[in-house]
């Protein structure tokens, strides 16, 4: 009986001994197949295209953000600046003056003044002469086409005694910002060369290769000494004053000064010309930001005042005395149509002027010519003739 208990307890112990052995082995495959599957799952969880998609949408979403913290920035600094600006001019009217006369805007760059041959003007003298004491500015002179092959190789004192001459001469007062070799004042030369006319201009103090700083009163008695000086060597032939722009403004003044002291010019050309400073200001494209806000007065234009400048076409024209031609273009965004036809309406009515031909000439907007491409005009020549030869004959 022992025996039979004892061989049932082995063979009991042998089927329990092959029974956990196969619940043992299972467990360790299944073991190794969980681990293999996470493997793999983890496999593909890193290559699964919907993960890697969300992976680029989150990357995406963080470019956004940044982009839109930093688009939120950059507009906080631009409305503070746009704040800020009419106060700092407000309290500093110097910077107002400036951008009137842009006179640190040197275009064309490079340009050499003494050489205005490299302008294609090789009938054109450059010298320098001193409306004050230690004050030097920067003047040429170009002789009408006809002179052109005499011209060649003279000195100052020969283009200043072609001057006594019957010949006609035009005293050329630019505008704001560039020099006297500006691109379309070099073709306006060119221009009014081969119709006859000397063309004697100049940088004003501050301007080109001037010496100096800008303000109106040195400006318009750069003018006066000018026109005094091509006066004394033009005897008693005819001496016309053209501006163009701010230049307008200046030659205004002149005129004015000239028909108070009883020498008016011979005529007046008021090329683009404004009313006042103060409107022009307002109507100029930089302003539009500004203008229909309340102050826009008080913060911009009192400080152009306060700096002296007002270039007052407007009062100007009651009281010269001489022919007045006003050019002006219709697509004339720096300085608007609208005030140089209002110009004309007041010297119209001038009893100062009530002599004298005062001639308005728009050019249509369809030409194209702006701001400062009359010159391109194949009318020019004949307006200038004909105003020119009429209001001699009524002098």
């Amino acid at each position: 009986m022992r025996k039979r208990n004892n061989s049932l307890t082995a063979d009991q112990e042998s089927i329990v001994t092959a029974n956990s052995n196969t619940p043992l082995d299972s467990s360790s495959n299944l073991k190794y197949e969980h681990k293999k599957t996470e493997v793999d799952l983890g496999t593909e969880v890193l290559y699964h295209p919907v993960d890697t998609d969300s992976k680029k949408t989150t990357k995406r979403k963080i470019r956004r953000n940044g982009l839109f913290s930093r688009l939120k920035k950059l507009l906080v600094w631009v409305i503070g600046l746009y704040i800020a600006i009419p106060f700092i001019i407000k309290l500093c009217p110097a910077i107002q003056a400036k951008l009137v006369f842009l006179n640190f805007v040197r275009m064309p760059y490079f340009i050499d003044l003494k050489k205005p041959q490299d302008q294609g003007l090789n009938h054109t003298c450059n010298f320098y002469l001193q409306p004050e004491e230690g004050l030097n500015i920067g003047v040429w002179h170009t002789v009408p086409e006809a002179l052109q092959r005499e011209a060649q190789g003279k000195e100052q004192s020969w283009f200043e005694s072609t001057l006594d001459s019957s010949h006609h001469i035009i005293l050329y007062l630019h505008g704001n910002a560039g020099t006297r070799g500006g691109d379309h004042r070099v073709q306006l030369y060119k221009v009014l060369s081969s119709l006859g006319y000397h063309v004697v201009t100049f940088d004003y103090r501050g301007w080109g290769d001037s010496d100096g700083s800008p303000s109106e009163g040195g400006m318009t008695a750069d003018a006066i000494f000018m026109y005094d000086w091509v006066k004394k060597r033009s005897r008693s032939h005819p001496l016309y004053i053209w501006g163009h722009s701010l230049g307008t403004g200046v030659a205004s003044n002149l005129a004015r000064h000239l028909s108070e002291r009883g020498s008016p010019p011979d005529a007046l050309i008021l090329e683009s010309p404004f009313t006042n400073i103060r409107e022009e200001a307002k109507s100029h494209p930089f302003s539009v930001i500004y203008r229909n806000l309340p102050g826009f007065d008080w913060f911009f234009l009192d400080p152009i005042t306060a700096s002296g400048i007002r270039f007052a076409n407007d009062e100007n024209v009651k009281r010269i005395s001489c022919p007045l031609l006003i050019l002006h273009a219709e697509d004339d965004t720096v300085v608007p149509f609208h005030l140089g036809k209002k110009l004309y309406t007041i010297a119209a009515s001038s009893p100062s002027l009530r002599e004298h031909k005062v001639q308005f000439i728009p050019f249509q907007k369809a030409l194209g010519y702006r701001h400062k491409f009359i010159y391109r005009s194949p009318e020019l020549p004949h307006i200038l003739r004909d105003f020119l030869s009429t209001s001699e004959s009524r002098a």
